[in-house]
């Protein structure tokens, strides 16, 4: 039987503690988070590994989509400094992880996903009170509930809309892997008055989220 607390705590010394996340909240809650809930059975013993899983292939229009990799969503959560009396959305939850991450860190939490069966499959999983599961368009985010203190978008996009940062609330802070390929880095972006400012945070390379790909250019 795989010892799932073991590979956690591995998770958390090996991967996520040695990449400079020291914010012991975060620790904390990768311990207590069953990560291996939010895969399917068949993957569960790889719940644990340092890399994007992947937990939905492909089918028709619909991309594969993927659990990031823990080392990568620790430093971008840990990025956005939430406070426990702050509200946060997170963009592509997906089964939930994410979510349920950012659950143990903010007063409240909405989730957002763009396909409605791994929505319905998170508001499964998700028993904390204070997380909302929503299903809608992701590059739009979610006007209904902002402003947001945080924002964090669980998967790699070419470019952030300006319908989401204008989510945020003056002061507010929105993580996100930005770029294609090896050539993508992890920025913070954080709202001032009418500004909003990114600052690269580190390099990353994760899997795309669907909705956010720059129309191509038209060349003469």
């Amino acid at each position: 039987m795989v010892d799932f607390a073991r590979q956690r705590q591995a998770m958390v010394d090996g991967q996520v503690r040695v990449n400079d996340v020291t914010d012991p909240r975060i620790l904390e809650a990768m311990l207590e988070i069953p990560r291996e809930q939010f895969v399917p059975k068949s993957l569960a013993a790889l719940s644990y590994i340092d890399e994007d899983l992947r937990i939905r292939e492909a089918h028709g229009a619909a991309p594969a989509r993927f659990l990031t990799e823990p080392m990568v969503l620790a430093k971008l959560v840990q990025a956005l400094e939430i406070a426990p009396e702050e509200r946060a959305l997170v963009i592509g939850c997906a089964t939930g992880y994410s979510a349920a991450l950012l659950g143990k860190l903010a007063q409240e939490v909405v989730a957002l996903e763009g396909e409605e069966a791994l929505a319905a499959v998170a508001r499964r999983l998700l028993g904390q009170p204070n997380i909302t599961v929503v299903s809608g368009s992701m590059n739009a985010g979610w006007p209904y509930a902002a402003p947001y203190d945080a924002i964090l978008i669980d998967g790699s996009v070419e470019f952030v809309p300006e319908a989401i940062t204008a989510q945020l609330r003056d002061g507010g802070r929105l993580a996100a892997v930005v770029g294609t390929g090896r050539s993508a880095k992890a920025l913070v972006y954080v709202r001032s008055g009418d500004n909003v400012s990114p600052r690269p945070i580190f390099d990353a390379a994760i899997p795309p989220l669907p909705g956010f790909s720059r129309p191509p250019q038209f060349v003469f």
